[in-house]
């Protein structure tokens, strides 16, 4: 076997890399990465005339993850099994804390950790961002997450507690790792070979307490902005504005990072990038929608998340 590595974030490969290969296995540690990836296989996906995949465009990706004594393993089938994005509900935001709370009440020690690396680092060093792969910087946030929960009276603040909450690190057991990394090569080793039936299509594994498993077939959601060509309907009022729209997608289930929209008869209304582009439409951010489309107007929506992908979006005022 020859093993061909490549130091660099995914995100630096094209399409046609991950095109080239028959099965991915993924064991990415962020749910963004894992977005980033579904999206980008799922785009590769050809559909003839009918809307059915192309099955010779189709790789396949075998997902695994570990959080302590727990882990999963699952196979996407892109364009025909649910993809990633379909179940993004079951993967709750990450914690995060009131700035409020950090800078004014501080309650817990992740409350010292965070105004350390938050607020007094850029003000401790503002031409510098902090390293998270220092040890020098980290040592640094933990001292100071130390000094400030003795002023609050606050106990708990340790350097493991320090590098969970700025990396927000969970402790990696072997014992997990090395079952669900047997799990995926036993779906890739089926995919690849047709010697027995794929897992349909999520398998979790517990072992804090013992040792169980069990499996179940996560559905395709009918809306999803990923693997469907479903336009989604959306409900605003006519003073909302394109700003609180494009919050509303950030926040809500989409989850998106930076929408730039572009509606189909009015032409762009705001795009993240190039910066001389964003300066132009930067204005339409305070207008209310109803003054820059029409009712039922679709929008298409592209955002870093779902590379090589488009949401359209078709928005309607309430009357």
């Amino acid at each position: 076997m020859k093993v061909t590595a490549h130091h660099g974030k995914i995100q630096d490969k094209p399409p046609s890399f991950y095109a080239s290969f028959n099965c991915i296995i993924s064991g990415l540690d962020n749910v963004e990465a894992r977005r980033w990836l579904n999206a980008t296989v799922c785009g590769l996906v050809e559909l003839d005339d009918d809307g059915d995949p192309d099955p010779s465009t189709i790789v396949p990706i075998v997902d695994g993850g570990t959080e302590g004594f727990s882990g999963q393993a699952r196979v996407i089938l892109p364009r025909i099994t649910s993809c990633f994005e379909c179940s993004l509900d079951a993967f709750p935001p990450q914690k995060s804390f009131p700035l409020c709370t950090v800078a004014e009440t501080p309650r817990l020690p992740e409350h010292c950790i965070a105004y350390a690396f938050t607020l007094q680092w850029p003000r401790e060093f503002p031409d510098r961002k902090l390293d998270t792969d220092s040890p020098t910087d980290m040592k640094w946030v933990y001292e100071q997450a130390l000094i400030r929960a003795e002023k609050f009276n606050i106990s708990g603040v340790t350097y493991m507690l320090t590098m969970g909450v700025v990396k927000n690190i969970i402790p990696a057991v072997a014992s997990t790792n090395a079952i669900v990394a047997a799990a995926c090569v036993n779906e890739t080793v089926k995919l690849l070979t047709f010697c027995s039936q794929t897992l349909n299509t999520y398998m979790m594994y517990m072992g804090a307490t013992g040792v169980y498993s069990h499996t179940f077939v996560y559905e395709r959601k009918e809306d999803c902005p990923v693997c469907t060509s479903t336009v989604r309907k959306m409900t605003v009022t006519k003073n909302t504005t394109l700003n609180e729209l494009m919050q509303r997608l950030r926040d809500g289930d989409l989850r998106l990072k930076s929408p730039s929209v572009v509606a189909a008869g009015s032409g762009t209304l705001y795009m993240q990038k190039p910066p001389s582009l964003e300066k132009a439409t930067r204005h339409n951010l305070d207008r209310a929608l109803s003054a820059l489309i029409e009712d039922g107007e679709e929008l298409t929506v592209t955002d870093p998340i779902f590379p090589n992908l488009n949401l359209s979006l078709s928005i309607c005022f309430e009357q």
